[in-house]
């Protein structure tokens, strides 16, 4: 067994059993890299929800579409339809809607690498998740409120990645301007067509959900795109 000695802050030896001083000294590194890391914005626990956000979005909503009646169309019908009083076995969206709200806000407490307003969008997102859920639509048609919550949670999903830019950021990608832009306008694209399935609502329920799926895994790549090169800066500095 190896045994190998560091020297602590008061000028004595500690002795470390079965770690070799090269691999002691890279395993202090990147531990040291990892705790940088998130102390400049990126928290391992906000990726986590990150992730699980849109993972709970489609098992849920597949969940759900599985016992409904034969007549549930998922391309024609939305999500709503699953957590409201017409939906069989409600309570499965409507706690699907509340983790994923839970998730956003989440998510927004652990970047703060992102500017307050792209925090701020993606705790909109969350509280009308939360709205979504406490207000659900009647076994036919659909009432004020629940509309209102599902459109101001749509427009702040489709905005928010031009919030995203970090300042001084001279990586590129989706945390630079040109990134922020682009996916602003797709998943502005992808809000046009689901508010022009609404006139015929042909493909409605297909629009919402491809809509959906997508804008809520974008804080995941956010996340994951500042957090690898935040961790890339700081273990060359250790080096």
């Amino acid at each position: 067994m190896t045994v190998c000695a560091r020297t602590s802050s008061d000028g004595q030896q500690v002795w470390i059993r079965g770690i070799p001083p090269v691999q002691f000294g890279a395993l202090v590194r990147r531990m040291r890299s990892s705790a940088e890391a998130s102390s400049a914005g990126v928290a391992q626990w906000a990726l986590a929800s990150a992730a699980l956000s849109p993972l709970l979005l489609v098992t849920g909503w597949t969940i759900a579409g599985a016992v409904q009646p034969a007549d549930y169309s998922p391309v024609r019908q939305t999500v709503s339809v699953l957590a409201g009083h017409g939906g069989t076995h409600r309570w499965i969206m409507t706690s699907v809607l509340i983790a994923v709200g839970c998730c956003h806000l989440v998510t927004a407490a652990g970047m703060s690498i992102l500017r307050p307003a792209a925090r701020v969008g993606l705790v909109v997102a969350g509280l009308a998740a939360f709205g979504v859920a406490a207000s659900p639509e009647p076994a036919h048609g659909s009432t004020s409120q629940h509309l209102a919550f599902t459109a101001v949670g749509a427009v702040a999903l489709a905005v928010w990645p031009a919030f995203t830019t970090v300042r001084g950021w001279s990586g590129g990608g989706v945390l630079g301007p040109r990134g922020s832009a682009l996916a602003t306008v797709a998943f502005v694209l992808l809000l046009i067509w689901l508010v022009a399935e609404t006139q015929d609502m042909a493909w409605l329920g297909l629009a919402e959900r491809a809509s959906s799926a997508i804008q809520t895994s974008w804080p995941l790549v956010v996340g994951l795109t500042a957090r690898r090169a935040t961790l890339g800066r700081y273990q060359l500095a250790a080096t």
